[in-house]
């Protein structure tokens, strides 16, 4: 999203040979470091919305995000890696992973899912009133059902019967809360919620932490709160979960 490097100014490194056998390199080396770092430093300095949500990265409690990931149980296990909308992949595909387990014999109650939400994709945790306020639609580019304009609600939170069809196979349960009743799990980005909220809050001349509260009290039932989305990807597999890229 930003240059590490102001007005794009490359930096050149000596190679690790050559700092082995010459001190002075190693030293020039040492101070074009801390000078890169520096110069990133002052960049991030410049975004104060983005340094403001760097600071309240660990402000909720989400200490029992550990706990919840010790639900993910079953004998065929996956998780998706959600990080941007991408039309109705990031919910087809795991209604597809029941289907298709149960055609070979493993029922739902018998596979362990987790849709990790993160990024722009973290907008799909939130209720329709947020989506609504801060015309998610608009900000994240997601459409409607049709495709037709962008969306004024979550088009994945309790959708209209028959709303989703795949061809071949007629109507698809692809919501949010379909596939919760199905037993799949899912989480959204902390580091990603204080980041945006950050953003729109600048924008909107908002406080940041106040737009923060606001998407933290809309988030969905059932959705848990994670540190980051990386971090969640990392405990999914650390339960034996495949990887799955849903973007």
């Amino acid at each position: 999203m930003y240059d590490l490097i102001p007005n794009n100014r490359s930096i050149s490194y000596p190679t690790m040979k050559e700092t082995q056998h010459n001190p002075s390199q190693r030293r020039g080396f040492l101070k074009q470091f801390l000078t890169g770092a520096a110069a990133l430093g002052a960049g991030m300095l410049a975004k104060p919305a983005v340094v403001a949500a760097a600071e309240r990265l660990a402000s909720p409690d989400i200490s029992e995000a550990d706990e919840w990931f010790k639900r993910v149980k079953g004998k065929h296990k996956i998780m998706f890696d959600v990080t941007e909308p991408h039309a109705i992949f990031p919910f087809a595909w795991p209604r597809i992973f029941l289907i298709t387990n149960g055609k070979t014999g493993t029922p739902p109650e018998e596979c362990g899912v987790v849709v990790v939400l993160r990024h722009s994709a973290a907008a799909y945790a939130m209720g329709d009133k947020l989506w609504e306020k801060y015309k998610f639609g608009e900000f994240f580019k997601i459409n409607d059902a049709d495709g037709k304009a962008p969306a004024t609600h979550n088009p994945f939170w309790q959708p209209k019967p028959g709303t989703y069809k795949a061809p071949g196979i007629g109507e698809i349960q692809i919501g949010i809360n379909e596939l919760q009743a199905s037993g799949v799990m899912f989480c959204v980005c902390d580091a990603a919620l204080t980041s945006l909220s950050a953003t729109i809050a600048e924008k909107t001349n908002q406080d940041a932490a106040i737009v923060k509260k606001e998407w933290l009290d809309g988030l969905l039932p059932g959705v848990q709160l994670v540190p980051s989305g990386v971090w969640a990807v990392g405990r999914a597999q650390e339960r034996g979960c495949a990887y799955c890229f849903a973007s």
